[in-house]
């Protein structure tokens, strides 16, 4: 361990001085280019969820970290495609209610993603509970997507993409498990338009 010593010998009378000095000095923020010497005043940025509270629709390409883009084809199956101008990988994601819950629907096809109690990935035409899922913000800037509705033995069970582009069930995904990342990716304003 490294002993920490002072070289140059200070005069007795100034060693407080100097020690009062460096304490005052220790607790300056800069804020906006001014100097503040009170921190108990200085405000962090936060973070804006307010498209969290419902109601909200976002039109995304959620691309899988196993390469894959997420797609609900005209029938309602759920798929995994490379082609990143596939017109049924537009999804429209919808906040439904407060707390990240949300719906995924397939743009062209209007088919819904769901889940069923096994964890089956399958699309609905109709809106229901088992649509709602939870947005997970993950440290490595991906995000997941656990059901809100079915849990297996007390896990979340989340959507998730194979190596191959199949839909996994959600009793084998966890949220470490990279199958189960995504990036919502912008589409452009004529993709935006295809229902």
């Amino acid at each position: 361990m490294r002993k920490w010593t002072l070289r140059w010998k200070l005069p007795e009378f100034a060693c407080g001085l100097w020690l009062a000095l460096l304490v005052s000095r220790v607790c300056v923020c800069v804020c906006d280019g001014e100097s503040v010497t009170d921190c108990s005043k200085h405000e962090r940025h936060t973070r804006n969820y307010d498209y969290m509270e419902g109601g909200d629709v976002r039109i995304r390409r959620l691309y899988s970290r196993t390469q894959w883009f997420l797609m609900i084809d005209e029938f309602g199956n759920i798929n995994g495609t490379q082609d990143p101008n596939n017109c049924y990988s537009v999804l429209e994601i919808r906040t439904v209610s407060e707390g990240g819950v949300l719906a995924i629907k397939g743009l062209k096809s209007q088919y819904y993603i769901s889940m069923n109690r096994t964890g089956m990935l399958q699309g609905k035409k109709d809106y229901n509970d088992s649509c709602n899922f939870k947005e997970v913000f993950l440290e490595n800037y991906y995000t997941a997507y656990s059901s809100v509705r079915w849990t297996k033995n007390g896990k979340e069970m989340f959507i998730s993409l194979s190596q191959k582009g199949r839909p996994l069930r959600g009793k084998k995904t966890r949220k470490e498990s990279i199958s189960s990342h995504f990036i919502p990716r912008k589409c452009r304003e004529d993709e935006k338009k295809l229902a």
